[in-house]
Parts: structure tokens; sequence; C-alpha cells
């Protein structure tokens, strides 16, 4: 769904393989982002494929959740040129119960036809809803702006001794499991 290339996008480098094929990325991946003089980490996920039982998405599903455990606000990746998945409804049943800030971004909106599209994403009741193209950075920055005054809250809350976390999740590419 693109969770890479906006991985990629936010640290400002290509740091996270990137391809078309899906379960590329397994193992948690970190890095930096710099938005408007604030700081954070980013982390990029493996797609989350619930109840699988092939060895790779468990591990995969496990390294996932620690990424949300950890993290202060979740961005949740779902594709507007597949519209709802079935991957994409069991990755926001998981998402519900955290309790944590969740972004829904609304990836590969990168013409006013896929912008109509992206309302049947409001389903999910996650709350804001970004679209966004993360080969392009269309959108981002609204997207940041949200998260940046999630984890200003969190850190006025708390205290910090390293950066705060935002995860990237959902479903693999094409929503195939291997």
């Amino acid at each position: 769904v693109g969770k890479s290339t906006l991985f990629n996008r936010l640290v400002g480098k290509r740091e996270a393989i990137v391809d078309d094929s899906s379960g590329v990325t397994r193992d948690r991946h970190y890095g930096t982002c710099e938005w408007n003089g604030e700081s954070f980490t980013v982390v990029d996920t493996g797609g989350f494929v619930e109840g699988s039982s092939d060895i790779y998405e468990s591990a995969i599903r496990d390294q996932v959740k620690i990424a949300i455990s950890e993290a202060a606000v979740i961005l949740f990746m779902v594709d507007v040129t597949e519209g709802i998945h079935p991957l994409d409804e069991e990755v926001a049943k998981v998402l519900r119960k955290c309790k944590k800030p969740i972004l829904l971004a609304v990836n590969k909106v990168d013409n006013n036809e896929r912008l109509l599209s992206e309302g049947v994403f409001y389903k999910f009741g996650l709350g804001d809803v970004f679209s966004i193209s993360s080969a392009s950075g269309s959108g981002t920055g609204e997207l940041l702006d949200k998260a940046v005054e999630y984890i200003k809250e969190e850190i006025d809350i708390e205290d910090h001794s390293e950066l705060p976390k935002i995860a990237i999740v959902g479903k693999p590419q094409g929503g195939k499991s291997r």
C-alpha cells in the first residue's frame, strides 16, 4: 500500500526497500523525521495479516504489534485504488483496540477521481482521514501537522527520554498472503 515509500519520504532518504511485491518489509525499520522543528521516530512495519498461520506473516504480525505498542501515533495506510480490502478491515479492528491516536492515510490519491474515492474509508470510524500520495508527497504535510499535534499532547502528559514514535501500519501490498 506504500508504507515503505511513505517511510522513505518522511525520513528523507531511501532507507526502506520499496518493491511492487508484498512481503518485502518483514521487520520494524526505524528512522528520524524532522517536521516544522519537531523530531520524532518513524517506524515502518511489514504488512499486517491477522490470523494467518504462515510463519513469516505471524512473525511480521508480532513486529507490527510491538511497533503499535511503542508508538505515540499510528498511521494506518490504505490504498485508494483497491478500495476497502478485507485485510484493511482486520487491521482496523486491531487498531480500534489500541487506544492511541490513529491517522488514516489514504494513499495513491494523485488525481481528482481518486480523491472522490477516498470517502469509503470513513467507514472505519477511526477519526481523521488524509488523502496522500507517498510517491509524490502530496498531502503528507497535513498528515504530519496532525501527527505532531498528537505527539506534543503526549509529550505534555508524559516525560519522554527518547523521541516519540509514529508507526506506519497496513496490509501487505495487494493484500495477498504468501
